[in-house]
């Protein structure tokens, strides 16, 4: 068994930084959805309108009347309130910031915790991007109340899978649109570096963010490979196998990262996962080192989804994976 449950302070304490966190979490994207920018009076010629301005954008609400004035003074009162609830919750996420640190539960590695946090601020998490690989451990562990060994979510890279099916949201965040996603990356981290046409980004302590998606049956004819317009952006790399991954239920959960803050992070099923890794373990064009970590990983999650999710393998939420692929969970299981 590499694992260990959490005791009985570490889940009391994860309980209440989640609770916390979600509350948080909600005002925040309430916040950055419908009220970000500003409203003010602008005067045009001998009347004032009413404007809301988005970045350097300006919409015009109508010229001033009793209803204008009722929606600005809404606005205004609303904007403040939650401003303020926002600001008071995140004093007392921060207040925990130590107390989750002494307890062991800040697990996600500090530059993956910034990049995750980044890509849900802009509403990519989730909906277009999941996390796939190691990092996934953690969400899986949160969910279960169970410590992953150290040996199983050591990585110094974090893979993003692409999920190029879905329209990007004309509300994410407009720098995506003209500095891609290594845009992104670099707010997060100025040193990060990518090629053109290449799916790693790479920064000055050697860690690697991959862009992936699915291999697909006709790639002369496949869909753009990269997820903004801009030139220089990150272009996803084709690998054989995510399909199932693509079509796999996701799932969802709040962790903790090294810095004692939580973040919320959004990858595939656990089952999924560990059925992935099992199939990856027997893949002999895989180093054999990176295969035997893969067959441990498969195992141990594979048992906390049975044993503390009380997850099936036999579930019809499977169909979508090859039968083979299911069939062999009975090597994980036994």
């Amino acid at each position: 068994m590499r694992y260990s449950e959490l005791n009985d302070e570490q889940r009391r304490q994860f309980v209440d930084a989640r609770q916390l966190f979600g509350p948080w979490r909600d005002a925040d994207r309430e916040f950055r959805h419908s009220y970000q920018g500003s409203m003010h009076w602008v005067k045009t010629g001998e009347r004032q309108y009413l404007k809301r301005r988005y970045g350097t954008s300006w919409e015009s609400l109508g010229a001033r009347s009793p209803e204008t004035e009722a929606t600005k003074a809404s606005y205004t009162e609303q904007r403040s309130r939650l401003r303020q609830r926002i600001t008071r919750l995140a004093k007392r996420l921060d207040a925990m910031k130590k107390i989750n640190r002494a307890h062991g539960l800040g697990r996600v590695p500090d530059t993956a915790a910034k990049v995750l946090r980044k890509l849900d601020e802009v509403g990519l998490l989730g909906k277009q991007l999941f996390v796939v690989g190691t990092h996934s451990l953690y969400a899986y562990e949160a969910r279960a109340g169970v410590l992953f060994d150290g040996g199983l979510t050591a990585t110094t890279d974090i893979d993003l899978l692409w999920d190029s099916r879905r329209k990007l949201s004309l509300a994410v965040a407009p720098e995506l649109r003209s500095e891609g996603l290594i845009g992104l990356l670099r707010r997060v981290d100025r040193s990060f570096e990518a090629q053109p046409g290449h799916y790693r980004a790479v920064n000055e302590d050697g860690y690697y963010v991959d862009l992936i998606r699915p291999l697909e049956k006709d790639e002369a004819r496949a869909a753009v490979s990269k997820i903004s317009d801009a030139d220089h952006d990150m272009t996803a790399s084709a690998i054989i196998g995510l399909q199932w991954l693509i079509n796999a239920p996701k799932f969802d959960e709040i962790v903790i990262g090294s810095d004692g803050l939580p973040l919320w992070i959004s990858c595939i099923d656990p089952r999924v996962y560990a059925l992935h890794k099992l199939w990856m373990s027997k893949e002999s064009s895989r180093e054999p080192i990176k295969r035997k970590r893969d067959m441990g990983q498969a195992k141990s999650v594979a048992e906390v989804a049975r044993d503390y999710l009380g997850m099936k393998f036999n579930a019809k939420d499977l169909s979508a994976l090859p039968i083979e692929l299911v069939r062999c969970a009975k090597e994980l299981t036994a």
